[in-house]
């Protein structure tokens, strides 16, 4: 069988940034293979990122059910296999996506694992003698692992998803509005990449202010009674938080004008449609790679280093010195609002 017109099945089983990020890498492989079939094997959740992709198919890893551990993996092999698998691309590179690629090896199959440069990231972390430079993106990493299998790709800024047809529940939940559209997801999975809510709240409170602006509240259920809370007290302000499915948060994120976000999954999954993302930077740093897809360097908001010369002290935000805790207090509400009217107007 011809290279270009083989089945490839894509392992990414979390996170839901991370999961976005294979968007643009995956539309790039169909743009250049037209004749190429994937299947992305991830978690159930995931799978309305890759519904509006022709030739790309879901299926569904269970790793807390029937697919979990050794034995659950290898029933997960032998399902996959069904599917007439040529190649297999690593895009994860865990414990749970070796095993299931050391059963597809066994098995006579071709695959090639991402490379995460755990060794750079470490020099661009460390304390003492760090190496503070820029490394090759996710993006790119990614598209290594199409290389490796024999596809020559280059990714290209318009290899996004097209914005979705807004649905009649968002336009209500909206309301008929010439406003701009500004999504904001405040939070992250650790305090170390998230802007404190008293300086969240002041640019929320002017951002309301300007009354030229509908904004939009992202966050999970455990955000929801913070949101609310702005939400009662500013004006055009909405919370999307707990009201709908994750399918018709992509609908409303592609329907942005502008997602102001941390470094976290919702700057991905805006970036995967080619919207606008600004994000704030704390103890993270976008020369670790996780910058969203195809946005300009100046739309990051970072820490000050020359008052926290250690930055970047941890690649998800979870590490940082002591007399780190407030770095994003560097920020401030100002420059944020500014950024966000800059880029809503360019």
């Amino acid at each position: 069988m011809e290279q270009a017109s083989k089945h490839i099945l894509v392992i990414r089983l979390s996170a839901m940034g991370d999961v976005a990020m294979t968007v643009p890498v995956i539309k790039t492989m169909l743009r250049t293979y037209p004749n190429v079939k994937i299947t992305v094997v991830s978690r159930a959740f995931l799978k309305p990122i890759f519904q509006n992709i022709p030739n790309v198919s879901f299926y569904t890893a269970d790793v807390k059910g029937k697919h979990k551990g050794v034995l659950g993996l290898f029933k997960l092999y032998k399902e996959l296999k069904k599917l007439k698998i040529d190649l297999v691309a690593d895009l994860h590179n865990v414990l749970r996506s070796k095993i299931l690629g050391t059963y597809f090896k066994l098995g006579g199959y071709k695959i090639c694992k991402i490379d995460k440069g755990r060794a750079d990231k470490k020099a661009l972390t460390k304390t003492e003698g760090k190496i503070f430079k820029q490394l090759k993106t996710t993006h790119e990493r990614y598209a290594d692992v199409f290389r490796k299998l024999g596809y020559n790709i280059e990714l290209t800024n318009k290899d996004v998803l097209a914005r979705l047809k807004i649905t009649k529940k968002i336009t209500s939940f909206i309301g008929e509005t010439n406003k701009k559209r500004i999504g904001i997801a405040p939070f992250a999975a650790f305090a170390g990449k998230t802007y404190p809510a008293t300086q969240m709240e002041a640019v929320i409170a002017k951002l309301s202010e300007a009354k030229n602006y509908k904004i939009i509240l992202f966050g999970g259920p455990a955000d929801k009674k913070q949101l609310v809370t702005w939400e009662s007290k500013y004006d055009n302000v909405v919370n999307a938080a707990g009201l709908f499915s994750f399918e018709e948060e992509l609908n409303l994120i592609s329907n942005l004008h502008i997602m102001l976000s941390m470094d976290s999954g919702n700057a991905h999954l805006a970036a995967m449609f080619g919207k606008k993302v600004i994000t704030i930077w704390g103890v993270t740093h976008p020369y670790a790679g996780f910058y969203p897809f195809a946005q300009p360097q100046e739309n990051a908001l970072l820490a000050d280093r020359s008052t926290y010369p250690l930055l970047p002290t941890s690649i998800y935000g979870n590490k940082y010195p002591e007399g780190y805790e407030n770095v994003m207090q560097t920020i401030t509400p100002k420059a944020v609002f500014d950024k966000i009217v800059e880029v809503i107007s360019n």
